[in-house]
C-alpha cells in the first residue's frame, strides 16, 4: 500500500499546472476566435470564451472589459501574415499565387471569425473593428497588388497609369462580395476567371 507521501506526490505531479502570463493570454484569444467560428458574433460571450480557454470568467474581464476589446485583439493576433508580394515573372501568375493566399487567410479560422464580425455586429460596434481590418486585411492585400502592378510596369507587361487605388481594390472588392453575397468559396478556377477577364485587361498596356 503506497505511503500517504507518495499518494500526495503522485496526485501533485498529474495535476495541470496553472496556466499564466501569455500562455493563458494566447489560451484565450484562441477560444474567442472558436467562439467566433462557431456561434457567431451575436453568440459569443465572455463566460463561453472563459470555459473554451478553460479559465474563470474573471481572468478574461481582467485582460478585456468587452466582447468587442476581446474579438479586437484576437483578430489582430490571428489573422495570418500575407507576406512578400509573389515574383514569378508574369503579372498573371504573381496576381493568382497572392489572391490565393488571400483567399486563404479569409477561410482560415481568424478568417472565419473576421467574416462573422464583419457580417453580424451593428455599425457601433463595426466602428470599434475598422482599424483592425485596415491594418490586417485591406492595406495589405492592396499594398501586395500595387506591387505586383509596379513590377509589370518595370518590365512592361503592364501600363504605366495602372498603379492607382481603384485598380487595386478591384480584386479584394470582388472576394469580398462574392463571398459576402453570394457564398463563393473562390475556388482557384474562379480567382484565374476574375484575373483573366476582369484584371488582366485592367491591366494590358
Amino acid at each position: 500500500m503506497p505511503s500517504s507521501r507518495s499518494t500526495a506526490t503522485t496526485t501533485t505531479a498529474s495535476a495541470p499546472s496553472r496556466r499564466r502570463g501569455s500562455v493563458l493570454e494566447r489560451a484565450i484569444l484562441d477560444a474567442a476566435l472558436e467562439q467566433l467560428g462557431t456561434v457567431g458574433w451575436n453568440g459569443l460571450t465572455m463566460e463561453g470564451v472563459a470555459a473554451g480557454a478553460q479559465t474563470g470568467k474573471a481572468a478574461v474581464y481582467r485582460r478585456w472589459p468587452s466582447k468587442e476589446d476581446l474579438v479586437a485583439d484576437a483578430l489582430r493576433a490571428g489573422l495570418p501574415e500575407l507576406g512578400a508580394a509573389p515574383d514569378c515573372g508574369s503579372v498573371r501568375e504573381d496576381l493568382l499565387r497572392l489572391c490565393l493566399r488571400m483567399r486563404d487567410a479569409m477561410y482560415s479560422r481568424p478568417g472565419h471569425a473576421l467574416r462573422s464580425v464583419i457580417h453580424e455586429c451593428d455599425a457601433t460596434a463595426a466602428e470599434r473593428f475598422h482599424g483592425v481590418i485596415l491594418a490586417r486585411v485591406v492595406e495589405p492585400s492592396t499594398r501586395l497588388i500595387r506591387d505586383v502592378i509596379r513590377r509589370g510596369i518595370e518590365r512592361g507587361d503592364v501600363r504605366a497609369d495602372a498603379d492607382d487605388d481603384l485598380v487595386a481594390d478591384v480584386v479584394p472588392a470582388l472576394m469580398m462580395y462574392r463571398a459576402k453575397m453570394c457564398a463563393s468559396e473562390w475556388p482557384e478556377a474562379d480567382i484565374a476567371d476574375v484575373i483573366d477577364r476582369v484584371m488582366l485587361p485592367l491591366l494590358r498596356p
